[in-house]
């Protein structure tokens, strides 16, 4: 197996959850034997570890237990890294609707890390993040219930050979976790398909009604992680019958500003990996990106002067991909000071949505970073020099 500079390997640009950290997903499941929900690869407790992290400390794991579950051996200690920045009892809580074998809805502004965290939920739960439909306007009742092989069905008739499992009835016969993407983004009508799956636990297949295939049962373990943004175009509002059906957890922005610095460093830098490169930017660099996404976001800047803020989301993921940006160009087109492009990115980001976002970014320049150029500080004095930039 070769891997690449940015760790994927197989010919994978992104490897999934399950595939990118098998050696922790092993380690755990040897690691704490205590009671585990039907069809759990972990326990809960370890779930939460394998998200949440070791908080740095290493886990021993006894010598009668280090044969993994492919023969191999597995390292008598381990630390496990935190993958989701939030906060813990948040990831407690989905753990404990997904052993409660009840739907799981993340709800959240745009670039929250919702999805990566519902594939991390599914990853550690029951060792697959794979069973997945992508909601949209054009997503139809088949991609959660089931479908036809259309040659099979004109040369036999309706059989369960004929018949084609969406990945959530996958889910149901195998007793693992279905992930719905973006459910919001489908039809109502589409959507309440889920309610019956979810409250029946079944799905009733009319044409095979005289066969054993007639009723399909979902098998313990099986639930639902879905995800929802709560700030977005042509979404469809949810049944409150659906709605019942679900937990609904809200994913925040990260909070603490060193946090979110550390994550876009991170992130911007294994982008770049990925891309053949080393990453070159300097944190000061990075700080000024932050602080920029931060304040627009929130309103109101660090030193409490307000903010118009833009209609755009100005989400931490925004950032990593503008963080990544500076990296590659700094890294293949050199020339003159990386920050200087900085301006540009964000210009890019704000006018995602709305063209009067770009003059609240002016207004942005005219206010916080004038302020702080004139107080002296040196990044601030450089950024208000480009301010010609954004016309």
């Amino acid at each position: 197996m070769t891997t690449g500079p940015g760790g994927t390997s197989d010919g994978w640009q992104v490897l999934p959850a399950e595939r990118r950290f098998a050696a922790e997903l092993a380690f755990l499941a040897a690691y704490d034997d205590g009671p585990r929900p039907p069809g759990w690869a972990l326990t809960p407790r370890a779930v939460v570890t394998f998200i949440q992290g070791s908080d740095g400390e290493p886990l021993a794991l006894a010598k009668e237990r280090r044969t993994g579950p492919d023969g191999g051996e597995l390292p008598a200690t381990l630390v496990i890294p935190a993958k989701f920045v939030g906060e813990r009892v948040l990831v407690e809580r989905c753990v404990v609707t997904l052993a409660g074998e009840r739907g799981l809805l993340l709800v959240g502004e745009p670039g929250t890390a919702k999805s990566m965290l519902s594939e991390l939920l599914a990853a550690a739960v029951c060792g697959t993040s794979a069973l997945t439909v992508q909601g949209t306007a054009g997503t139809t009742e088949d991609a959660f219930r089931y479908g036809w092989n259309y040659a099979l069905l004109l040369a036999q008739g309706p059989t369960r050979q004929a018949l084609v499992e969406s990945p959530v009835l996958t889910a149901m016969r195998t007793g693992r976790v279905a992930r719905i993407e973006e459910v919001t983004r489908c039809l109502p009508e589409v959507q309440d398909a889920l309610v019956s799956i979810l409250s029946d636990r079944r799905i009733n297949v009319p044409e095979l009604a005289d066969t054993p295939a007639g009723v399909l049962p979902a098998a313990p373990g099986f639930t639902v992680i879905a995800t929802a943004n709560l700030r977005d175009r042509g979404v469809s509002e949810m049944s409150a019958a659906l709605k019942r059906r679900f937990n609904f957890e809200t994913v925040g922005p990260i909070a603490d500003p060193v946090t979110e610095m550390e994550l876009v460093r991170r992130q911007a830098v294994a982008a770049v990996a990925r891309a053949g490169a080393a990453y070159a930017v300097d944190d000061s660099v990075l700080d000024a990106l932050v602080t920029v996404f931060r304040d627009l976001r929130s309103g109101r800047s660090a030193e409490g002067w307000d903010v118009e803020r833009p209609s755009t989301v100005m989400s931490t993921a925004e950032a990593v991909q503008v963080a990544a940006a500076l990296g590659l160009s700094s890294a293949y087109l050199p020339a003159g000071d990386v920050l200087d492009l900085l301006p540009g990115h964000l210009l890019g980001v704000v006018r995602k949505d709305d063209q009067a976002d770009h003059g609240r970014l002016v207004g942005y320049w005219d206010g916080p970073v004038r302020r702080r150029a004139e107080e002296g500080a040196p990044m601030w004095r450089r950024l208000w020099d480009l301010r010609e930039t954004l016309r």
